[in-house]
């Protein structure tokens, strides 16, 4: 059995502080500079600020019980079967609280609202999740990935700030289907596509079936992409590309719980599975740019980590007591 990681009181604090903020309303282009940079400094951050988000939905779920608010409704054959959550409930209760990310579907009764739904979606540290919309649409996380779900009677958003999902969307062309990210959005009626936001200003999206548009920015101009087509947006331009059935079955690998690298620097391949275990991964600067390769299964770190030294490329690996892993050049003999 996996023991529970501990993180520091600052750190707790400070993503309970940003998950407020992140809920609460749209951040500048200052706070973005700023999250993206807490967010770099530690793997865990991201796995911390995903478990207070899901709090937030599991604190929701329970409103209605402790308000007495469910029997009361139970007994009105008019009431409707979704509202917006409580969002002046919402964080002044975290504080302290013991965190479980798991995937969790948000439904809360009020009268008089028409039918619309809500959900939060959190794939823990090291698993991945799959889940089935009320509207029949297949959303599957990559680890440390939360997602907010919001379906309507005219249409479905989606709101991903930072991980990686795949859609098979549900066709239904009155009621479009938006994933919002702050790197750009993807619009569609009914397509199969991943999305992988890395950053607050990076964006890459991958079309398996159909086509989606995509706007890499609020001022910038819609492109369409089509079945094989990869778009990759960030601070130095956007990229279009076709990708071979090898490319992009690579690109997916990750739905299978693998991980394939090409030509791949090590620092970017270290993040990777820095990312999907929560653990903090660091590259010296004699190491960080050379390149690896191959096809890994992701809940095996010790064996990549075991090929980086054994041949892979001239580096040794450190294993600290706290978890932390460093590579660096391997010793000269």
């Amino acid at each position: 059995m996996k023991s529970s990681p501990t993180y520091s009181a600052a750190s707790e604090e400070q993503a309970a502080l940003w998950a407020a903020r992140l809920d609460g309303s749209d951040l500048s282009a200052a706070d973005r500079a700023d999250l993206k940079h807490w967010l770099d400094a530690d793997p865990v951050h991201r796995t911390l600020l995903a478990s207070y988000c899901q709090f937030s939905a599991d604190l929701e779920q329970q409103l209605p019980l402790i308000a007495g608010i469910r029997d009361e409704l139970a007994e009105s054959p008019t009431t409707a079967k979704t509202i917006r959550p409580f969002p002046w409930l919402r964080w002044p209760l975290l504080a302290g609280a013991t965190l479980t990310a798991v995937a969790v579907v948000v439904v809360i009764l009020w009268p008089g609202q028409p039918q619309n739904h809500f959900q939060n979606i959190v794939a823990p540290v090291a698993q991945r999740q799959a889940v089935t919309l009320a509207d029949g649409t297949q959303v599957e996380l990559n680890a440390g990935t939360a997602v907010s779900v919001e379906l309507r009677a005219d249409s479905r958003h989606v709101r991903l700030t930072d991980g990686e999902a795949f859609f098979q969307v549900s066709r239904d062309a009155a009621r479009p289907f938006i994933v919002e990210t702050p790197a750009g959005s993807i619009r569609v009626t009914g397509t199969a596509f991943n999305v992988h936001s890395t950053a607050l200003s990076s964006l890459e999206v991958s079309v398996l079936e159909g086509s989606v548009q995509v706007r890499s920015g609020p001022a910038a101009t819609p492109q369409m992409l089509h079945a094989s087509d990869q778009l990759v947006a960030r601070p130095d331009g956007v990229r279009v590309t076709a990708l071979s059935p090898v490319q992009l079955g690579d690109t997916l690998a990750w739905r299978r719980g693998e991980i394939v690298f090409t030509d791949t620097p090590l620092r970017e391949a270290l993040a990777r599975f820095a990312r999907y275990h929560g653990r903090t991964l660091t590259a010296s600067d004699a190491v960080a740019q050379q390149h690896v390769g191959g096809r890994y299964s992701l809940d095996d770190l010790d064996g990549f980590l075991a090929a980086l030294q054994d041949g892979m490329l001239p580096v040794h690996v450190t294993r600290r007591p706290d978890g932390t892993v460093f590579v660096d050049a391997a010793p000269r003999s």
